[in-house]
């Protein structure tokens, strides 16, 4: 790794803003970016469909079952299956770890979301973000993007997304999703304009590498 490499995760509640931030964040420092990307990167390394992974992405175990099937024959990751055609929901949350592990070796970046907070708790240059918004300003971003057609709607959907965040990233850490105490920052993207915060952000991370 080089040593000059560093990494900045973002956790975010539903609708709060933290793809956004994550994006313009790292135009901003000139450094990658990883989102949903991460899932095909796992699924590739875990040798099953993107689709089965996505079903997993950021929900407690129990959302689906508890071994989920894989096509037999040649597997590039056959260390994930073991000696049968399931996967596991642990397997799958080693199999996106290690891909975080190998890009945040690779090269400096920001990944949104997948407890990466965690997965490099122990990495020397890491700093960890957690962005909240007010409800309405979340609601009126999930509008705004299409995701569902009433405010109600928006509302039911940001609650329930951010317990299955909440519910994963508490099984898998020893941490609390949301809890100031886990993170580097935390920042609520209703008090200012986005590029306000991302200037902010940036600053800080060039004053602590």
């Amino acid at each position: 790794m080089d040593n000059q490499n560093f990494v900045i995760t973002i956790g975010r509640q539903f609708g709060s803003g933290g793809r956004e931030l994550g994006s313009k964040l790292a135009k901003e420092l000139g450094i990658a970016y990883y989102d949903k990307e991460l899932l095909e990167e796992a699924a590739k390394q875990a040798g099953i469909s993107e689709d089965i992974i996505e079903r997993s992405d950021e929900r407690f175990p129990s959302f689906f079952n508890a071994f989920l099937p894989v096509s037999i024959g040649y597997n590039p990751a056959a260390s994930y299956l073991g000696s049968s055609s399931t996967i596991s929901a642990d397997n799958l949350y080693k199999a996106q770890s290690d891909v975080i592990e190998n890009i945040a070796h690779r090269h400096s970046c920001v990944i949104v979301g997948r407890s990466a907070d965690y997965v490099l708790r122990n990495h020397p240059r890491l700093v960890s973000i957690f962005v909240h918004a007010n409800i309405d300003d979340c609601i009126d971003r999930i509008m705004s993007r299409g995701d569902c057609k009433t405010r109600e709607e928006a509302r039911a959907k940001a609650e329930k997304t951010n317990k299955l965040r909440a519910s994963y990233y508490n099984f898998y850490t020893d941490k609390t999703w949301g809890n100031a105490a886990s993170y580097d920052l935390t920042i609520n993207s209703s008090t200012m304009p986005m590029d306000k915060i991302v200037k902010i952000i940036a600053d800080f991370v060039r004053c602590r590498f």
